[in-house]
């Protein structure tokens, strides 16, 4: 199996059907991670289009990626990222009600429907709690705990140094707990992901 560079090379010098390949390898996160950055703003619907954008960008600039500067994943994070971003002040002026976001809760079936309303409610809080994050601490907090990156990688995507991230993700756990902290008598807010400090 033909590594990245390989591919990316490959790409450069004529080969763009290996692009669609490419693709396939990172699209999934890649559209996880726009999913998440959308869904603090009820924007989700949007995270097929975006991600299908951040694709054509990276296309379109593919001549200009250095390795040696950033890893091909970390290069589309970015670009993601900056994508995003766009998006959200384009919508800023206009705040779009949940209902009419496409999101629709979905209870497990193990729940009855008091619990399903409770745990709905509780991830809207949380998902609340990060939306009123300052832009690098939500990114940050989306990377490592929603995608799984390491500090070193966020600091690439963000333009910051390894410590500057840990600052970050402190300052946005810290933030979003005293968010919470009306409601962290209720064990229930333990186990949702982003609060747990590691």
């Amino acid at each position: 199996m033909m590594t990245d560079s390989q591919m990316i090379r490959e790409i450069k010098e004529g080969n763009t059907e290996l692009y669609s390949e490419l693709m396939r390898r990172y699209q999934r996160k890649i559209l996880a991670f726009i999913y998440h950055m959308l869904k603090s703003a009820h924007l989700e619907l949007l995270a097929e289009d975006i991600c299908s954008e951040t694709f054509y960008k990276a296309f379109r600039s593919l001549h200009s990626f250095r390795e040696v500067d950033a890893s091909f994943s970390t290069w589309l994070y970015t670009i993601a990222r900056n994508t995003v971003l766009s998006e959200l002040r384009k919508q800023r002026s206009s705040n779009i009600p949940l209902e009419e976001s496409g999101f629709v809760p979905v209870a497990s079936n193990d729940e009855v429907p008091e619990q399903a309303v409770l745990r709905n409610e509780k991830v809207g809080m949380v998902r609340e709690a990060i939306n009123n994050l300052p832009e690098k601490q939500r990114s940050a907090l989306i990377l490592r705990e929603y995608e799984q990156l390491d500090y070193q990688e966020i600091a690439n995507i963000l333009g910051q140094s390894v410590s500057a991230v840990k600052s970050l993700l402190f300052r946005a756990r810290s933030s979003v707990k005293s968010q919470l902290e009306p409601y962290l008598y209720e064990p229930v807010f333990e186990q949702f992901e982003g609060m747990k400090s590691r």
